[in-house]
């Protein structure tokens, strides 16, 4: 099923501007009359009608409401450091989107590598992902933010903590339950400092395992991903 984005809405009609109304026309060369399926990123999905076109919108009416449902990963909460090598930061945000996540929130650790990142080019990785394994909610990607700060501003249901700290940890999927607001942190190559995980635990984080082998940051961004999801089977 090919499926299209778009948060411009008016009543019972959808909008589609930009790279969608270039793909929607062009790339694969629909008309007015022809009926397509768009989602809002939000657990909307709509069957709608092209009515109308400009040189630079497609106007659509929608026609059913094909589901609305907000997906049990957008519970989860995934915060890691971007990688140096951005391709495979940029990896970690199309998989785990794929996959399902609700919030990606990329931070600054002590160790972290990367301090600069381009929220845009992120998002439209997102977006194809999304659309791409058609799925009816968009992750948010949060700006940059400092570790310290996260940990002492926001608060969940289920604080997590990845880290090689400690050899004596708890596999990450002991943690994970049904409906609880999680959030696990993931680290930079050079892993959360002592200092950060005994900060984090003050906050009322958990360190968890990720298992016996030590993986990329990026890696272990998608493994925690999966536990969660493989912990609400």
């Amino acid at each position: 099923m090919q499926l299209f984005y778009t948060t411009l809405q008016d009543g019972d009609f959808l909008y589609l501007e930009g790279e969608e109304y270039h793909h929607c026309l062009n790339v694969l060369r629909h008309s007015i009359g022809d009926t397509i399926n768009v989602t809002n990123g939000t657990g909307d999905m709509f069957a709608c009608k092209i009515i109308d076109k400009t040189k630079s919108a497609v106007r659509l009416k929608i026609v059913e409401t094909v589901s609305r449902e907000i997906p049990e990963h957008a519970m989860l909460t995934i915060a890691i450091a971007p990688t140096k090598n951005i391709d495979r930061f940029e990896w970690f945000i199309e998989k785990a989107t794929e996959i399902g996540v609700g919030r990606i929130v990329p931070i600054l650790a002590k160790r972290s590598e990367r301090s600069i990142i381009k929220p845009e080019r992120l998002m439209k990785l997102a977006i194809s992902a999304m659309k791409q394994s058609n799925h009816n909610f968009l992750p948010i990607l949060s700006p940059l933010t400092k570790f310290e700060e996260l940990i002492k501003n926001e608060k969940f249901q289920i604080p997590l903590i990845a880290h090689c700290n400690s050899n004596e940890l708890t596999h990450i999927s002991s943690y994970i339950k049904r409906n609880q607001k999680t959030i696990i942190c993931i680290g930079p190559e050079g892993d959360f400092t002592a200092e950060e995980i005994i900060l984090s635990e003050k906050s009322g984080f958990h360190g968890v395992s990720l298992g016996k082998s030590r993986l990329r940051t990026e890696t272990a961004g998608l493994y925690a991903c999966i536990s969660f999801h493989q912990s609400l089977i």
